[in-house]
């Protein structure tokens, strides 16, 4: 199961909405490449994919992602961080 934090979900909000003036028909999806969560641009979801809604968007997740999706400094850097962890603080 995945959680995504308030920061998390208006970051991928954006990219969403910056694609889709390009592309209405783009989509999003988590994957891990390296050892490391990314959200990549698609133009349909995988066999396998999990379809999550979030407040203004559809999100496809790759079969195994579990845990937090959060934000970390600098460059809004996406990361999955284990179930239950503290979310990060946004630095202003």
């Amino acid at each position: 199961m995945l959680e995504f934090t308030d920061w998390a979900k208006e970051i991928l909000a954006k990219a969403d909405a910056a694609a889709r003036r390009f592309n209405p028909d783009v989509l999003i999806r988590l994957t891990r490449k390296g050892g490391v969560v990314q959200a990549i641009l698609a133009e349909a979801p995988e066999d396998g994919d999990t379809a999550v809604s979030l407040p203004t968007m559809t999100l496809y997740v790759e079969r195994g992602l579990e845990g937090l999706v959060d934000i970390e400094e600098p460059h809004d850097r996406l990361v999955l961080r284990p179930a239950g962890s503290t979310p990060n603080a946004r630095e202003h």
